[in-house]
């Protein structure tokens, strides 16, 4: 077997082997309490669940749901919720207290006991069940008898009481199925919020029966009707979660000046914007029909979207508009408002009135924070932690998003590093009682319905781990252990993070192997932060993302292995581990003559190749590096000619880079 193949296996093999092997120690988000018992419960095709409630609850389907999960784990037909079974069984028994409200601090708390005999998971809520169901089937473990649960207590409630996930329909359209199949994320995770942002520039994502025109003209034709939407939230309610809708006003606006040119601060005709960023239409605040016009839209939304809050966005707006606009330059003179933030601050105090009359708290993006408005509304902290604490000191509830934006394609541990309440942060116990949490933030820019799990999942579970899990949870090594079984435990969910890939791969390899394109999208990652943009590719919503930086993924796996193992050779002169440094340098030298054997078929990785051939330059340097170490040579010109190799390594190609880099780079380093 090529040694490609041979080491893919081992590490396929290594993380097999972490998915079936499950213990205490593989929790993720790791719980508040966790108590080792003796002894195992074990799985037959006899178990069975069972719930004393007082009255029918969504932890009945969960039950349902849980069962069925459990049962294509392990391929055991284990029967169906009967609903009519006794309490307590010898299997799983859930004692539920009331059905829970899906409200901010709501109870998600439990308790788990599993002994050899029983299984007893106890909460205050529904919800809480729910929550503790996740625990439980992460808890599956596997040995040569078959599956069991390992024997324990386990004592869980939520960090924070907001911890959400928002997901951007409108750059580029994401249907039904992406929708459900990230809530049922969503809940595996214990995130309990989801943030659907309806409304932008590029698209006007739902049916207003109201102001038909909204959707029929500024979606072309991609947007969710209102049954569809209360099927959304049936579906995110039944597993414990709630669903706070956006609409982005002032700024961001343009699809709905489409149908309603009228709402707009300068005059039409307006179209539906293809290319991103930030643009220039906003909502004319000096208008009275402006107001008319929203009381009646937003009358319309919230009474379609039951939960408490609100999102009216409220960032970017530059004003420019406003700036050529007699009416709203008048508005400023007859009410005494100094700039554009205070005529923003005018417009959104006008908002609140509606959202108050409809029993609604209004949140919205830093830019909302003005000091005439009351502290009732939430602050959601996009541009840093200092405009979070300053928030907060104010009064006003918070949340971070600030370190969570998943679209940028950071990794696991730089979310991770990210805290409500970090440990050093100046706030009293009054300020520090208004942080409610943070949410993940998945733009959707650069992501089409195929690609966007990959860009959620698996990383999003660190930002839940840190909003869930108690302050002191932090080790990143640990995290990174649990995460790649995780990961894989997602996958049921219908989640499309791990396999999409190779779809992509196929396609474009016209038929040809997927092996040397996935060994070279092993090691390369696309450009993180907005570096994606500006790279010679002009995106709007008509370019296809299905390239190189769409087939790899952010914060791929085996550059970190490869550091550390890199990391070990250099600090014990181990060498085991400098064999298996060379081995994967070896692998990735010579899958270039691979890729580039099947290019002559598959003209659409002909691009790909420079990024291939610096990989290939790279290793070869890495292996020449070894080399000289290992005989304690010292060539002065071929080092500083290897040092060239590696800093032309950095240069992106096809908005991606090569993420071993910095390994080969130590080893320079190690031989000066």
């Amino acid at each position: 077997m090529p040694r490609i193949k041979v080491l893919v296996f081992s590490l396929i093999l290594l993380l097999s082997a972490n998915a079936m092997f499950a213990q205490l120690d593989q929790l993720m988000p790791v719980p508040k309490v966790v108590k080792p018992g003796t002894g195992k419960f074990r799985v037959t095709a006899k178990f069975v669940a069972s719930i004393r409630e007082k009255t029918p609850t969504r932890a009945d389907d969960g039950v349902r749901r849980f069962l069925q999960r459990l049962d294509g784990r392990t391929g055991l037909n284990i029967p169906d919720f009967p609903n009519t079974i006794s309490f307590p069984v010898d299997g799983l028994n859930v004692l539920i207290d009331h059905p829970g409200e899906l409200k901010l601090h709501e109870d998600e708390s439990y308790i788990l006991v599993i002994t050899p005999s029983r299984m007893m998971l106890e909460a205050v809520t529904d919800i809480g069940a729910l929550r503790g169901m996740e625990t439980v089937l992460q808890l599956l473990s596997v040995d040569g008898e078959g599956f069991y649960f390992p024997a324990c207590r386990i004592e869980d409630a939520p960090r924070f009481p907001w911890r959400g996930l928002l997901i951007d329909v409108c750059r580029h359209w994401q249907p039904m199925d992406v929708i459900k199949r990230n809530l049922d994320g969503m809940a595996a995770m214990k995130l309990n919020v989801f943030h659907w942002h309806l409304s932008e520039d590029q698209g006007f994502r739902i049916e207003s029966k109201k102001f038909p025109r909204l959707h029929q003209m500024g979606s072309n034709g991609d947007y969710f009707t209102q049954e569809q939407v209360k099927e959304v939230i049936a579906y995110a309610d039944a597993r414990g979660i709630r669903v706070v809708p956006e609409f982005d006003i002032p700024g961001h606006s343009t699809a709905w000046f489409v149908g309603h040119p009228e709402l707009a601060s300068a005059p039409g005709p307006y179209a539906i914007e293809k290319k991103f960023g930030v643009f220039d239409p906003a909502m004319n605040p000096a208008n009275e029909t402006t107001y008319k016009f929203l009381d009646e839209f937003l009358t319309e939304m919230c009474a379609l979207f039951p939960d408490e809050y609100f999102h009216i966005g409220g960032d970017e707006n530059e004003g420019k508009q406003w700036e050529k606009n007699a009416e709203v330059n008048q508005l400023k003179k007859d009410k005494g408002l100094a700039d554009n933030h205070a005529v923003q601050a005018y417009f959104n105090q006008r908002l609140l009135e509606i959202l108050t009359e409809n029993r609604k708290r209004m949140v919205g993006w830093d830019e909302i924070l003005q000091p005439s408005m009351p502290t009732n509304i939430v602050i959601q902290s996009w541009r840093g932690k200092e405009a979070l604490i300053k928030a907060a000191n104010a009064g006003y509830d918070v949340m971070l998003s600030s370190g969570y934006y998943i679209d940028l394609c950071q990794s696991a541990s730089f979310h991770y590093g990210h805290d409500p309440l970090p440990a050093d942060v100046v706030l009293d116990a009054k300020a520090k009682a208004h942080v409610l949490g943070g949410e993940a933030t998945m733009w959707a820019e650069l992501v089409s319905p195929e690609t966007i799990d990959s860009r959620i999942w698996p990383r999003t579970c660190a930002i839940a781990e840190r909003l869930w899990s108690p302050a002191e949870v932090k080790d990143v090594a640990d995290m990174y252990r649990r995460l790649a079984k995780v990961s894989l435990n997602l996958e049921e969910l219908g989640l499309t993070h791990l396999r999409y890939a190779e779809v992509l791969m196929r396609r474009a390899l016209a038929g040809e192997t997927t092996g040397p394109l996935r060994t070279l999208c092993a090691v390369i990652g696309p450009l993180q932060g907005y570096k994606r943009h500006g790279q010679g590719i002009a995106y709007s919503t008509e370019t296809p993302l299905t390239r190189l930086p769409d087939m790899c993924v952010p914060d791929p796996e085996l550059p970190r292995e490869f550091g550390r193992a890199v990391d070990e050779f250099l600090a014990k002169s181990d060498p085991i581990q400098g064999m298996v440094v060379k081995n994967w340098l070896d692998v990735f030298r010579n899958n270039h003559k691979e890729l580039e054997n099947q290019a002559a078929n598959a003209p659409a990785i002909r691009p790909m190749l420079p990024i291939s051939q610096q990989l290939q330059d790279l290793s070869t340097v890495g292996i020449g590096l070894l080399d000289m170490l290992e005989k304690g040579q010292s060539d002065a010109a071929r080092k500083d000619q290897y040092r060239l190799t590696i800093e032309k390594a950095r240069t992106p190609v096809q908005e991606c880079e090569i993420q071993i880099v910095d390994a080969v780079a130590k080893i320079w380093d190690k031989g000066k």
